[in-house]
């Protein structure tokens, strides 16, 4: 019950942006539909005077990293609210891209910052599978539509094909970069190869403002007063209890497949 006349303390929200970032089935990794009511709630509940993101966040999906990227800065926007983003362990990749979406980025001295690029990685076969007499059978309509086959050897024209893919997410990354950072980005160095930077040498080529934690730079910046109220994804009844569906699952089969063996 807020009392009339009595000025309350400051309040930022924390939102935890924590695990790989995709659009993943069963509720895990960081997507923009799961993120979606909880960054609402986070800019809007309780009259928040700014919003701090937690990040520890290796990367993943481009599309949703924009997503999420973007949602945010509406929202910042539409509230007026100040953003600043806190790196935990990493904000590489993806997750850097996460930390743009902040007014300013602070890390401690070991967190792992950049990455800026794009990748795709797999493995080849086709010698393996000769070796043992096993013959790859693959019919398509349409004659790109088996690129990059791991069953089969890699073709120039395929390569060419992945490269026309990954250099369009490659500029918007930097384009993100750039537009969000802008002239705190130290001049003459590439910082778009895909390198790392350890959060001291982040601040120096201006992915990052500087060294510090939450709590201390929040009570700085919004008085000793400020409360932190917490924002995360909730995790699903199962994990909660140390277990996933498909450990419900295989549990079932067990007692189908044993029934009145204690199993």
């Amino acid at each position: 019950m807020r009392i009339p006349f009595l000025k309350s303390a400051p309040t930022v929200a924390v939102i935890r942006l924590h695990g790989t970032i995709g659009a993943a089935s069963r509720g895990a990794g960081l997507s923009d539909a799961a993120l979606a009511p909880l960054l609402a709630r986070a800019f809007r509940k309780g009259g928040p005077r700014a919003v701090a993101l937690s990040i520890n966040s290796p990367g993943g999906s481009p599309v949703q990293s924009s997503l999420i990227a973007a949602r945010i800065r509406r929202l910042a926007d539409r509230h007026k609210l100040p953003v600043h983003a806190f790196v935990e362990d990493v904000a590489a990749s993806g997750g850097y891209w996460l930390a743009t979406a902040a007014d300013d980025i602070w890390a401690d001295h070991s967190s792992v910052l950049g990455s800026i690029g794009v990748i795709a990685a797999g493995f080849g076969f086709s010698d393996l599978i000769a070796r043992h007499g096993i013959e790859r059978r693959v019919h398509t309509a349409g004659r790109s539509k088996s690129m990059l086959d791991p069953f089969r050897p890699e073709s120039p024209e395929d390569v060419a094909r992945l490269e026309r893919l990954m250099q369009p997410m490659h500029d918007a990354f930097k384009t993100q970069v750039s537009a969000r950072r802008g002239n705190r980005l130290a001049q003459g160095t590439d910082l778009f190869t895909g390198d790392v930077w350890t959060g001291a040498q982040a601040v120096e080529v201006g992915l990052a403002d500087g060294i510090a934690h939450m709590e201390p730079k929040l009570r700085e910046l919004y008085g000793d007063k400020v409360r932190l109220r917490h924002y995360g994804a909730r995790k699903p009844f199962l994990r909660r209890l140390g277990m996933s569906a498909d450990d419900l699952v295989d549990a079932v089969h067990d007692r189908v497949a044993w029934p009145g063996t204690g199993r």
